[in-house]
């Protein structure tokens, strides 16, 4: 299959037109699309179909019992799909469209596809333009995970689309880099009080402002049967070594065990106060300024990618403070390193 990639640089052009009216006419017909959103970049197909939605799995090597989440264009869809209670529509109503995604009893009108057989559905409203227009067009909700081989790191720009799904998918849509860079925070708002599945964008404490409940964080216990992408399965991993540090000196010490283990330095992933520490010779790419945590959320999957094409055998990831979207930014990293992440030093 030969794959097209259209960049769409103003969204009221007639080319724009053409582009997402053809993106659409695909999702109609069951095929696959890929498109940005303003998180990371979606692999979408008719939310309705299930055998669309099945070969969304089939082009992403993604385990079936791995939920998709649902994009849809209004709150009409939103109560079409699903029966939100209270609590799910003043979250709703506060932080849609934009980068939230509500876990909540799904209508038969969803396949089980989608669901991965769950009661439940997840359902987003994208903010991004593309997104938002693409919806509309095809008249019908759009299921989209990642647009990345399973387990591997997201796509933040349609470059890293096409290098995972070139001949997988018949169209990619380019609407530049994503604007946030992390997928969307995941709550559970089936019942009274809201629990974060997955954290993002959307904060706990906005969240709580809004309902005026707390907001409750999933734990970290083993998963059978995820209601929510991200819980159960290793996400978001390069190809090489994956270790976090959390400040100067356990950078150094990391990139002297890493050299020394596969011959080569080790790219080292941090702020620009420190990489600019870094003795002669390491290999860094600074993502942010210090404390600019939107900065490292945006840069840090292209980071991660970028270390893989440079086939860097290892790197080493300077961390976050866990706060606000640096807990989404080391939910993401934990899971891309695995047990190594887990058992760093902070």
């Amino acid at each position: 299959m030969k794959t097209k990639l259209i960049r769409i640089d103003d969204i009221n052009s007639p080319a724009a037109r053409h582009a997402i009216d053809e993106a659409a006419a695909l999702i109609k017909a069951g095929r696959l699309v890929a498109f940005p959103t303003e998180t990371v970049y979606g692999l979408g197909a008719n939310a309705l179909d299930a055998a669309a939605c099945l070969a969304i799995f089939a082009a992403k090597g993604r385990p079936a019992d791995n939920p998709l989440i649902v994009h849809i264009a209004d709150l009409s869809m939103l109560h079409t799909l699903a029966a939100p209670g209270d609590v799910a529509l003043k979250l709703a109503r506060a932080f849609m469209p934009g980068p939230l995604t509500l876990v909540l009893p799904k209508k038969p009108l969803v396949p089980d596809a989608v669901s991965a057989g769950l009661n439940t559905v997840a359902i987003r409203w994208p903010a991004h333009n593309v997104a938002r227009a693409l919806i509309q067009a095809a008249g019908c909700p759009v299921a989209a995970p990642s647009a990345n081989i399973s387990g591997r790191v997201s796509p933040t720009t349609a470059a890293h689309v096409y290098a995972d799904m070139a001949g997988k998918v018949p169209l990619i849509l380019d609407g530049g880099p994503a604007e946030i860079g992390l997928e969307s925070t995941v709550v559970d708002a089936c019942g009274d009080t809201p629990v974060i599945l997955r954290p993002g964008r959307v904060s706990a404490e906005e969240m709580a402002r809004i309902v005026g409940l707390p907001i409750r964080q999933a734990g970290g216990e083993a998963v059978e049967r995820p209601a929510s992408p991200g819980l159960k399965y290793r996400h978001y991993a390069p190809r090489g070594e994956l270790l976090l540090a959390g400040d100067l000196k356990q950078i150094l010490e990391l990139r002297q065990r890493l050299a020394q283990k596969y011959g080569r330095e080790p790219l080292i992933i941090a702020c620009a106060e420190t990489a600019a520490l870094l003795p002669h010779g390491a290999q860094s790419l600074a993502i942010a300024r210090q404390g600019d945590l939107p900065a490292y959320a945006r840069n840090i999957f292209a980071a991660l990618r970028q270390a893989d094409a440079e086939n860097f055998p290892a790197m080493v990831v300077e961390t976050a403070p866990e706060v606000g979207l640096g807990a989404a930014i080391m939910n993401r990293l934990y899971k891309a390193a695995g047990e190594a992440g887990n058992n760093f030093i902070k």
